[in-house]
């Protein structure tokens, strides 16, 4: 009896209306058992649903529901709460009509309130979104995204930092890999005010990329890193390093969606990652350096600041690392059973990928920032010193030779196309010194990397590639060389590092493991020398210097193969016939032609038309050369002298001095090249002085030469102890007799200065024979003369 009066009484309530099939009075409570008790927050939403969920909203009490709420906003929450149990009971009934009536009052609620209470208002809204999402229907899952979408794009007041979308980053990175068969359900559209108006078709390539963009557009300097990181989790969980197309489209548009002020923090993750993966396949490095490089690119046109030298820094330990990866075998440095073994050829191309990022981000760095970078990379290649001597035995060989071939190679991709109008800033000393150090190394790869580094620093007019080819033209004017003047800083620069400069090429052309590369390189250096820092001075010492290797050509005491040789004649050959059109000296080009006509006509074996070509005709007897071959160097100093050239200083043959670099080179020759400085004298003579055997090293020669150093020191104390009491015990008169003597002797050698400052006096190296046979005397002015280091003035 009783269950049907109930029945009947609900269904009374259904005829007088109540909205949505609203629930029996014993549900809400005694208070429910008259609908007119119920809170009045309560009756407003209940009203909003129509009795057929396909009418839809019901506006003019919606309206009733809104005013309410901004009339009373401490009731949003419990409107919030209200309308998410509802919603989570039609979930459960499968009441979709009435799903989508309670989703459009929150986002209609949603927009419309703005106030102080509005978080707890949007807890519901977001349990709500999560019920939805939550489902296995897509149509609910559209629904609960769409309006998820219209709640991310309100501004509001102040940040809420204690709400959590984690959930939500979750599902829909789940929904992102969707299969749905319908292409309208999978892409999930969402009415956002940033899309068209009108639907129109996308892929969701273009959609995720979309909201790629927005999502890093909006980004704060404080969240950048948390955009990044899921970007680099998911390359890696899908092995997408490897093919690096799609890698390195993703950070395209990371780096132009972001601020540029941004920038920097991307790179930085990418180089934590690169860390992070040191150990990994180098194929997979290599697409992370790769992508590194496309994205310092970029991020290189805004602010990167300090990250310029931690990228090289974190590059260059890469490299080391594949190097000794690629040596041992393996990652650990010891073969073990279950160790990865490593594909050498994987590791040279991870090497290749980081030498070009390292090329082309230097190339987009303005010319402080490059030449910083220029000294912290030749600064990490290993050289021989007495206080740090290099690693021995066959490993640490090739580690080291490794590791200054790929230093070098990088070192010359930051140099290319490197512009400065002061070489003094271009070229420190200290940069100089440790990069011409590499010069005397036996390894040709390397001394040929070092040319052409020196090349592109002084190549600062795009001269380079037209000395590419030897050769003897007769007319250098279809060149088109761009010759500019002399600076004053360059002069300076010349006068402080061109005899290094030219004992450094002189040692190289001696060296008999080069190839026609190495004489190209050579070519080009000199060339670009007298084109770009060349005065009187400095192209009399080069002509020097030129004829000196035409010498070593001539004599051979290096025991130079056939081919060196004719390479050296040929080198000289074009040279001069560069700087003779050069210096613009009529008669200095027309000995220089009457030359290279008699070597086409009789020694074509001499010139660079027949030495540097692929198949070279060389001649098998170059000991009969007759002088009307060579370049004379008296002729040569005869007219350039009647032009205004210093000709006592052209008739000196170059000789370079020994340096201390010589001695921690690996050169073979290296300590007998300095004897020209006394053979070259007596070159044609039959008497040749035989030289004394170095004297063997032992302990103890070591032991002898310690206690000789300290009984030294020990009569250099007692003799200044002497002096000091003959000063302070001697009677005056004999302290100045002592004084006396000495003023005379200081006096006599002023007179011999005097006197030779007034005569000239004969050459220094005495009787210089020229090349042709012919001896002379020859002088030089004080001023030119070259006094001992150690000499004290």
């Amino acid at each position: 009896m009783k269950g049907r009066r109930r029945r009947g009484w609900l269904q009374a309530t259904r005829r007088r209306g109540l909205p949505g099939g609203a629930r029996p009075a014993e549900m809400y409570g005694v208070c429910g058992c008259c609908g007119a008790l119920r809170p009045r927050y309560k009756r407003l939403v209940d009203n909003i649903f129509p009795e057929d969920p396909e009418d839809g909203l019901v506006k003019t009490n919606m309206e009733k529901l809104t005013f309410y709420a901004l009339s009373a906003p401490e009731k949003l929450d419990r409107i919030g709460a209200y309308l998410s149990e509802r919603l989570i009971r039609d979930v459960g009934r499968h009441r979709y009509g009435y799903v989508c009536i309670a989703m459009e009052a929150l986002d209609q609620l949603l927009m419309a309130c703005h106030c102080q209470s509005i978080n707890l208002f949007v807890e519901s809204f977001l349990k709500m979104v999560a019920k939805l999402l939550e489902s296995e229907k897509p149509n609910l899952q559209i629904l609960g995204t769409n309006s998820f979408v219209k709640f991310a794009n309100i501004e509001e007041d102040t940040p809420s930092y204690h709400r959590s979308y984690d959930f939500f980053v979750s599902r829909f990175s789940e929904m992102c890999h969707s299969s749905h068969d319908d292409m309208e359900i999978k892409t999930n559209r969402s009415p956002s005010p940033l899309q068209a108006p009108e639907k129109e078709k996308e892929n969701p390539a273009e959609l995720a990329e979309r909201c790629l963009r927005e999502l890093l557009g909006r980004a704060a300097f404080g969240n950048i890193k948390n955009a990044i990181k899921p970007v680099l989790i998911h390359l890696d969980n899908h092995s997408l390093w490897e093919p690096k197309v799609f890698a390195i489209r993703c950070f395209k548009i990371i780096m132009y969606s972001i601020q540029p002020q941004h920038s920097h923090l991307v790179i930085q993750q990418l180089l934590s990652h690169l860390d992070a993966n040191s150990r990994s396949a180098a194929t997979v490095r290599a697409g992370i350096v790769e992508v590194l490089s496309e994205a310092a690119v970029i991020a290189a046109t805004g602010s990167v600041g300090p990250t310029v030298l931690e990228m090289f820094n974190t590059l260059l330990r890469q490299l080391r690392l594949s190097i000794d990866y690629a040596l041992t075998g393996s990652y650990d440095g010891a073969i073990s059973l279950g160790t990865k073994i490593i594909k050498e050829h994987e590791e040279r191309m991870f090497q290749e990928a980081v030498i070009k990022t390292i090329g082309s981000f230097a190339s987009t760095l303005p010319t402080y920032q490059r030449s910083e970078v220029i000294l912290f990379i030749m600064s990490k290649v290993p050289l021989p010193s007495l206080h740090h001597p290099m690693e021995t035995g066959r490993t640490g060989e090739n580690r080291n030779r490794l590791t200054q071939i790929m230093l070098l190679k990088s070192l010359l991709q930051v140099s290319t196309g490197f512009q400065c109008n002061n070489m003094m800033s271009a070229l420190p000393s200290n940069f100089l010194d440790r990069l011409l150090s590499t010069a005397l190394m036996e390894d040709a790869e390397i001394r040929l990397f070092v040319l052409e580094i020196l090349i592109s620093f002084i190549d600062r007019h795009g001269n380079r590639h037209k000395f590419s080819t030897i050769s003897t033209l007769s007319d250098i004017s279809v060149l088109k060389l761009k010759v500019d003047k002399c600076s004053r800083q360059d002069t300076v620069f010349m006068k402080k590092h061109s005899q290094q400069l030219y004992r450094h090429i002189y040692l190289s052309c001696k060296e008999e493991t080069n190839i026609q590369k190495h004489y190209e390189a050579l070519y080009g250096l000199l060339a670009l020398i007298s084109i770009e820092l060349a005065n009187e001075e400095v192209v009399v010492d080069l002509i020097r210097l030129v004829l000196a290797v035409q010498d070593v050509a001539q004599v051979n005491e290096e025991n130079l193969p056939v081919y060196n040789r004719c390479a050296l004649y040929a080198l000289g050959a074009a040279y001069l016939n560069l700087i003779s059109q050069l210096t613009t000296v009529p008669a200095f080009c027309q000995h220089i032609r009457e030359v290279i006509e008699t070597r086409k006509k009789e020694a074509p074996y001499m010139l660079p038309e027949d030495v540097f070509v692929e198949r070279p005709r060389l001649s098998q007897n170059l000991d009969g050369v007759v002088m009307d071959f060579l370049f004379r160097q008296s002729k040569i100093s005869e007219v350039l002298g009647g032009s205004g050239y210093n000709s006592d200083r052209l008739c000196l043959p170059y000789i370079p001095q020994l340096t201390d670099e010589d001695r921690l080179s690996k050169r073979k020759s290296i300590g007998e090249t300095i004897s020209l400085q006394v053979e070259v004298e007596s070159r044609n003579s039959p008497e040749k002085e035989e030289r004394v055997p170095a004297e063997e090293i032992t302990y103890e020669t070591l032991k002898k030469a310690i206690v000789d150093s300290v009984a030294v020191e020990e009569q250099e104390r007692e003799r200044r102890r002497q002096v000091v009491e003959k000063f302070q015990k001697a009677p005056f008169e004999e302290i100045a007799a002592h004084c006396g003597a000495r003023a005379s002797l200081l006096q006599s050698k002023l007179n011999q200065i005097f006197e030779i400052t007034i005569r000239p006096p004969p050459s220094p190296s005495g009787t210089i024979t020229a090349a042709y046979g012919q001896p002379q005397n020859h002088s030089i002015p004080v001023y030119e003369m070259k006094f001992p280091d150690l000499c004290v003035y």
